[in-house]
């Protein structure tokens, strides 16, 4: 069985190929890593090496810069690029933050930028796709992963699945203040991607996150009681995704982002170049020092969230393999190629799952997984508050793939100025005229 890795340059690919590696017998016996940047192959073909253990059989790894060799009769295929690379990310972040509102990757204006600028991208893979390997699975980690998704869909239907790994480390965490383990659990999540609520930890037919909530203790041992803070945590009566930081305490998190030395994709832009100019010269640490960077990025992660504070990860390099988006792939693999039926919180079709959202609209709900593919599981009603956030920003996601798909810049516009995090159709207007004239991928994309 072949997986084909579209992206296979970037820091997720060790994850997915220590994950593989876990096998006894390993069920891909073949990982083709694309990328259009060979150095970064280069590289990364260099950290896999050295993850491996001579001892036991492994996945053969090649890479390639050409997408039909690495798609062509692939099984499953996982697309993670970022279109634009990390200077285009930074003028995501800037263009927005010059303006007073959110200059964040996936949520707010960055995102629907990134978003409009990958699609055309992400499409083209997709068709092909379609060509050279008709029924492959495609687990798609592009962000803003949503967004993709559905977009993706329209050209590939039910066999793609979005990968978001937030909502089952939350409940991974959860389940481990209230000493169970989260196999033993089963959760009630709804939402989109990057915006959703735990709302149930069921266990031996009684739902423990009342208790949870209850306990000052245990509600603030876990990141987002400290986040949120207790008191509003109970007002929900549920755990937000920490990603709803940035619509609860928006103008706190622009603040924090303003008043910061350098945003996200500054740091990330200095530590990459950083990190590839090592594994230059000291290929025979490549593992070494991509587990140091890792690290290093999982220390900083959504830093503003707690005003400037790194994470205290303290991570062995087995805990920081384990976590992330590889184990929910991997284990999307595994149920669909063994056929046995697993439950995983992905982004997949509504269907009839939430009244109120568009049938082919993509929301992030628990799945069942099993060889006949991916559907999402029924769910209560969401709140009225939820729903409405859920609709508008669902409203601005749809926006955005028009524009992509279409190549209309009122649409572009619309996503803009609709955005919840955008309070006024003229800096809406502003934003636009900012992302043309500053970022050539969005620019020039089909979309634009």
């Amino acid at each position: 069985m072949k997986l084909a890795i579209l992206g296979g340059g970037g820091f997720r690919t060790p994850y997915i190929y220590r994950e593989l590696l876990r096998d006894d017998v390993p069920f891909v016996e073949e990982v083709v890593l694309f990328d259009i940047d060979e150095r970064r192959l280069h590289a990364m073909r260099a950290v896999l090496a050295q993850l491996r253990d001579p001892r036991r059989d492994a996945p053969r790894i090649t890479t390639t810069t050409d997408a039909r060799i690495a798609i062509a009769g692939a099984s499953f295929v996982f697309a993670a690029i970022r279109v634009g690379g990390l200077e285009e990310r930074r003028c995501d972040e800037h263009i927005a933050l010059d303006l007073g509102v959110l200059g964040q990757e996936t949520t707010g204006p960055g995102g629907i930028a990134f978003a409009i600028r990958t699609i055309p991208v992400m499409l083209s893979y997709a068709r092909l796709v379609k060509e050279l390997a008709p029924d492959a699975f495609f687990l798609n980690f592009t962000n803003p992963a949503g967004i993709i998704t559905e977009a993706l869909q329209s050209v590939l239907g039910d066999r793609v699945v979005g990968i978001c790994d937030t909502p089952s480390g939350l409940i991974r965490r959860v389940a481990a203040l209230l000493d169970v383990h989260p196999t033993e659990v089963s959760a009630e999540y709804v939402g989109l991607n990057h915006l959703g609520w735990l709302r149930a930890i069921n266990y031996d037919g009684h739902d423990l996150l009342p208790e949870l909530i209850a306990d000052d203790t245990r509600l603030n041992a876990l990141e987002e009681g400290q986040v949120f803070g207790l008191d509003w945590v109970r007002a929900l009566g549920a755990i937000p995704n920490e990603y709803l930081f940035y619509y609860y305490f928006n103008r706190e998190a622009v603040r924090s982002l303003l008043n910061a030395p350098f945003s996200r994709g500054d740091y990330l832009a200095r530590s990459q170049q950083e990190l590839f100019a090592r594994l230059d010269r000291e290929p025979g640490m490549a593992a070494r020092l991509w587990f140091e960077a890792v690290s290093d990025r999982n220390a900083s992660y959504m830093a503003e969230a707690r005003g400037g504070m790194q994470r205290e990860d303290g991570s062995s390099e087995e805990d920081l393999l384990e976590k992330g988006y590889a184990g929910v792939a991997i284990g999307v693999m595994r149920a669909i190629v063994q056929g046995q039926s697993a439950t995983m919180i992905l982004n997949v079709r509504n269907g009839s799952t939430i009244a109120g959202l568009p049938d082919d609209a993509v929301i992030e709900v628990p799945a069942s997984v099993d060889s006949m593919g991916v559907h999402a599981l029924p769910a209560a009603a969401p709140d009225l508050d939820q729903l409405g956030l859920m609709q508008q920003v669902k409203a601005v996601e749809r926006h955005a793939i028009a524009a992509a798909v279409h190549g209309d810049r009122s649409e572009a516009l619309k996503a803009f100025a609709l955005h919840p995090l955008v309070d006024s159709v003229s800096v809406g207007t502003h934003l636009l005229a900012g992302y043309l004239e500053r970022i050539p991928g969005f620019a020039a994309a089909p979309a634009v």
